[in-house]
């Protein structure tokens, strides 16, 4: 019994000299689960990415979507409504075509812009978007030059005044380069040349853009050589700086004659909307550059690379501009004229029918292809656009164009005699 005693004695002695450093190891315990933090690390690398891109990645936030789609929607209501009221009051189609066009930048834009952000994530779907926003960027151009046209009675009418004329240089108007120079039928050529290129330049980019994303060698912000956006940001750049800079050289040609159709509000919002949209770009992408923009994770855990964040945000933008863009445009390009002479008109009111044939007229490209052929035709210093759509028929009520309107109309007419064919 006392070897059994002894025997217990001597094993409890081990039994409670060792349940003492028992507690040691355990306060030790939290740095040994403090390492396999770890091996846990993808979960927790997955957490902290969606952490980061929520924090960071403020455009994929239902805060970000609602402002954007408040802004785009608003936008929406306002020029569509715009859009109608000039439908209604189709009186002078010859101009309202080219404003229909003009007005539709901002429900173009907006949507677009407001789809593009809705879709940001791991596939580029925007570049899509994009796309057709820019072709129809080409489309205003086009229009604005030609509405002016129109307001000044055609190409005849304009050369009537200031053929022969000399061209002030001017360094703000970038005229300093044609000095000694004077205002010829190749100052219009040149004029429509520059604009029209950009309606057949800016299309065939946006094809080789999805063509070159379809093979994975076109990546936003990306100005490596091997990259495709280097060479296309390239082309683009020259092509719309030259269409921008035949639209100022024909205002500051025409401004006086253009003084009664207030074109400076004009000018500046649709030069606004362009040139914002271009120099927002370019701004983002040297941002991005500059590592100011810098790759992120999704919240689904896709990667989006930082072109993608720069483009993301310039659609952002735009939806908040379009909305300033549609009350500029609707003070800009008012209802208020054509509807007074659909006032003094004896037509009756402009019925669904007659609407959506004058929409459906409005957005055929069939003039820009005509336009397009005849500028860019080798017999074009031998030909002038007569418009004589513009003069009143014999058969025609004179109170269909109204009462100045006539006037300025039948003068056009006499000024669009005045240049020999042979002369010009």
């Amino acid at each position: 019994m006392t070897n059994v005693s002894g025997l217990l004695g001597t094993a409890g002695g081990p039994l409670v000299s060792a349940t003492w450093p028992q507690p040691s190891p355990l306060p030790a315990m939290p740095t040994v689960p403090a390492m396999p933090f770890v091996p846990t690390g993808p979960q927790m690398d997955r957490m902290g990415n969606s952490s980061q891109g929520a924090s960071r990645l403020f455009l994929t936030t239902a805060l970000a979507r609602g402002i954007s789609g408040v802004f785009v929607w608003t936008a929406l209501l306002l020029t569509c409504h715009q859009i109608y009221l000039h439908l209604r009051s189709y009186t002078v189609p010859n101009e309202q075509r080219y404003i229909i066009r003009l007005l539709f930048i901002v429900p173009i834009y907006a949507f677009d812009s407001w789809l593009s952000l809705l879709l940001l994530g791991g596939h580029q779907h925007y570049i899509y978007f994009d796309s057709v926003r820019d072709c129809y960027e080409a489309f205003v151009i086009y229009s604005f030059l030609s509405l002016c046209f129109q307001y000044l009675g055609g190409e005849s009418a304009i050369m009537a005044e200031i053929r022969g004329k000399p061209i002030r240089s001017s360094c703000f108007y970038g005229t300093c380069c044609l000095q000694g120079m004077s205002y010829s039928i190749g100052f219009l050529r040149f004029c429509k040349q520059a604009t029209l290129q950009f309606c057949i330049v800016k299309p065939i980019m946006a094809l080789i853009t999805i063509v070159l994303q379809a093979f994975g060698k076109y990546h936003d912000g990306d100005f490596n050589i091997h990259s495709g956006y280097l060479y296309v940001t390239l082309i683009y750049n020259v092509s719309v700086s030259l269409a921008l800079y035949a639209l100022f050289l024909f205002y500051f040609a025409t401004r006086e004659l253009l003084q009664p159709f207030e074109p400076v509000l004009k000018f500046l919002t649709i030069k606004a909307v362009i040139f914002l949209s271009f120099w927002q770009g370019m701004l983002l992408a040297i941002l991005e550059k500059c590592g100011v923009i810098p790759e992120v994770q999704v919240i689904d855990g896709s990667k989006v690379g930082a072109g993608t964040v720069a483009a993301g945000y310039q659609n952002f933008i735009i939806c908040i501009e379009m909305l300033f863009a549609s009350i500029a445009l609707r003070y800009a390009f008012t209802c208020q004229v054509y509807a007074e002479k659909k006032e003094n008109s004896p037509a009756p009111e402009a019925p669904m029918h007659s609407i959506s044939s004058g929409l459906k007229e409005t957005m055929s490209p069939q003039d820009i292809v005509q336009d397009a052929v005849h500028n860019f035709s080798p017999a074009y210093q031998h030909y002038t656009q007569q418009a004589t759509h513009e003069a009143p028929s014999p058969g025609t009520h004179p109170s269909v164009a109204g009462g100045s309107g006539a006037i300025r109309k039948s003068r056009n007419v006499e000024k669009r005699m005045l240049i020999p064919s042979e002369e010009l």
